[in-house]
Parts: C-alpha cells; structure tokens; sequence
C-alpha cells in the first residue's frame, strides 16, 4: 500500500509514521507537510533514510501542488492529519483554520475523488460534538456543536467528508479522538508545557482553577486505532477514539510535578502553579468523554496503555530529548506564549 500522510511532521503524524513503518514492512509513506511552526523534520529524522519513506513540503491547500502528487504517486490511502490544532491560537486568529483545516480538506477530499483512491481517513477531535456536564458520554451519533473556531473548522472538515462520500462515493472514514499526550508533541499544549516550565524553574500556568476534564489518550494507541480503521474500518462511518481516562486539568499537572519529583530533578512544584484567567472564555469546554463501544465492537480496539504508565513514559522522553524540546521554541513561539500566558508564565 502507498499512503499519503498529511502534516506527518506535527506530533500525531510523526507518531503515526514511525507506527506504520515498524509494523508495515511493505507500506511506502509520502509525508507531505507545510512545516508550520509546530511542523518539525526533526521528529521523523530516525527515518530519513528509510527507502518506504519520502517528504514533501507543501501546503494541503495548494490545489496544483496536491493534484500534481496524487497523479505521479497513485495513492492507494490518505491520511489527514494536517491541520491547524490549537484553540487558543484559533482565538486569537481563525484565518489559518479556515484555510488548512476547511479548504485544505476540501482539496485533498477533491484529488481524493479525480484520482480514486480506496480509503481517506480524516483526522477529527471530540472537541467537535461541544461540551459535557459531569455525566454522560459523546457516541459518534452526537450533534456537532463546536464552541471554539478550531472546533468549528474541524466539524465543517467532517461535514465536507461527509457530503463527498454521500454526493461522489469518495471512500471516506472519520476518526474523533479524545486528548492525545505523547512524544515529539509541541509545548504549547498542556503536558510537555508542564514539563518544559518545571524544568526550567517557571511557573506553571493553569486556567481557571484547573477544573475542566479531558480524557486522555497516549499517542500509540491512538496510532494502532487509526491503522485498523484504515485497514478494517468501514466506509462512511465515524469511529470515536478514546482512553477511557477523565482527569481534570489540575490532576495532570499534579502527576507531571510528582513524576519529576521522583526523579530528584526538582522541588516539590505544587506552589508554583499560577492560575490564571481563561482566555477562551465560552469556548473552554468543561467536559469531553467519549463513548468508544463502536470500534471496540467493530474492530476490537481499547486502549492499552494506562495514562500512569503513558504519562510516565511521555515525562522521561521529554527529559533524554530536552534539546529536542528547545529546539522546536522559535521566537514566534516565544511570541505566542506571551500574549496568552504573560510575562510570569
């Protein structure tokens, strides 16, 4: 089989590529990647060599660009990772959300159509079916109701996935995961930011008080999910993937402080967490949970790895690849972090 992998430079991509190449032995992979800030050859440099693998820098909006690869390549799958992810970015400007994650789908989803090709799989977020109470669980039949512009972006991917599987028979298969944490994933998001400013003696920025409750996913087995859905899975269904492990914001902090505790690396640094006022406002969803009975019935899949076990192998990653870690914080990173975290953070 040859796959196209997009945005297979950002955290999930990455993990999913050296996934399919250690299990797969005659799968060829072509990454094609924009290298956007959280975009990083670095986290695919192990395979560079590889002769199954092969990067190409593009935009999945770039009509000509895509339409030019998927006629010399002749793929027999996509995989459609790419896309801007972060809401507090999509906050402060929805633009390139819009144009990656809603017209750069739509190109994919139209070369996908001119050149048939046997599966597409989209990559989609539970943050898409909104916000929980204290109960209950999303199923792949919940309304879409996103709160956040990322959110919105990626609901109207899966609606444009939808409608060209209902309108062409484009062979479409949707996969909604809950929070992934993980190697190689950019410090913007909550675990390695926790990690990188404890490290480096910061404070540890929290919204709110830390109460919102995420269930959270290690990468690989998110990556084993996705590798059935696209052998097995069934065309035009949704399939949701999550870890079956609800923790408020706070908890996770709490773990990371007493992981790097354990390794004699730092203080107890309970006190240096800073609560502070939540930027997204209405769009922070309180709850997300994810009933995941349909691949569990249909493919067999759960989740394997326990999020002490995941989290612990995630925090001693970061520490054996602290240069990676800086090497991925550009000054736009830097300019980024203080609009939403301050001065202090």
């Amino acid at each position: 089989m040859k796959i196209l992998i997009t945005g297979g430079c950002g955290f999930i991509g990455s993990n999913f590529i050296h996934y399919v190449l250690r299990h797969h032995e005659d799968w060829q992979v072509v990454n094609l990647d924009k290298l956007t800030y959280a975009g990083n050859l670095a986290n695919l440099k192990d395979v560079e060599g590889d002769p199954r693998y092969k990067f190409v820098k593009g935009d999945i909006a770039d009509r000509e660009l895509v339409s030019r690869l998927f006629q010399e390549e002749k793929f027999d799958a996509v995989v459609n990772f790419a896309a801007e992810s972060h809401v507090d970015r999509s906050i402060l400007d929805p633009s390139p959300f819009i144009e990656t994650n809603v017209k750069g789908t739509q190109v994919l989803l139209e070369a996908a159509r001119q050149y048939k090709v046997e599966r597409f799989i989209q990559i989609s977020t539970d943050e898409v079916y909104g916000s929980l109470g204290e109960t209950g669980k999303f199923t792949e039949e919940s309304p879409l109701q996103p709160n956040s512009p990322y959110a919105a972006s990626k609901a109207a991917a899966d609606l444009l996935c939808r409608a060209y599987y209902k309108a062409y028979g484009v062979p479409v298969i949707i996969t909604r995961s809950s929070n992934n944490y993980g190697p190689y994933q950019f410090p913007e998001k909550l675990i390695p930011l926790m990690i990188r400013n404890a490290l480096a003696g910061k404070e540890l920025p929290v919204y709110g008080e830390g109460k919102n409750v995420r269930d959270w996913l290690y990468v690989e087995d998110n990556c084993r999910a996705i590798d059935l859905v696209l052998e097995r899975g069934r065309v035009g269904e949704v399939y949701n993937i999550g870890g079956n492990c609800e923790k408020r914001n706070i908890e996770v902090v709490n773990a990371i402080c007493e992981i790097l505790k354990n390794h004699h690396l730092t203080q107890h640094l309970t006190p240096k967490i800073r609560f502070i006022k939540d930027p997204r406002g209405a769009a922070h969803d309180y709850r997300y949970a994810l009933d995941c009975s349909k691949i569990k019935s249909a493919l067999g899949w759960e989740p394997q790895v326990s999020f002490e076990h995941g989290l612990k192998r995630t925090v001693e990653w970061y520490l054996a690849n602290q240069a990676w870690m800086e090497s991925v914080i550009t000054g736009e990173y830097q300019e980024y972090y203080q609009k939403v975290y301050g001065a202090n953070g």
